[in-house]
């Protein structure tokens, strides 16, 4: 397969934690999830967990430690890309 031809990877530039859910600043867009979308951790947690957030240095996943939670970008977005 060509490497033009190839799916690139979803990375996020930035994460914001909002009382409503997740923003994910892409390179094109910015996506934002409800906390009930994202997981069935995120979703149960305090805004003060949610926001104690780290996005990797590549953009690919998000560790919260406070609830030991790890998503990766993409999985994340995909239902809400389109």
């Amino acid at each position: 397969m060509a490497a033009s031809t190839m799916l690139q990877p979803v990375l996020a530039r930035e994460i914001r934690a909002t009382t409503r859910g997740l923003l994910i600043v892409l390179a094109d867009r910015d996506v934002s999830i409800p906390w009930s979308e994202c997981s069935p951790r995120l979703a149960a947690a305090s805004d003060s967990q949610r926001a104690e957030a780290h996005l990797s240095p590549s953009g690919y996943g998000i560790h919260w430690p406070l609830i030991d939670e790890d998503l990766a970008v993409g999985p994340l977005v995909a239902g809400w890309l389109g």
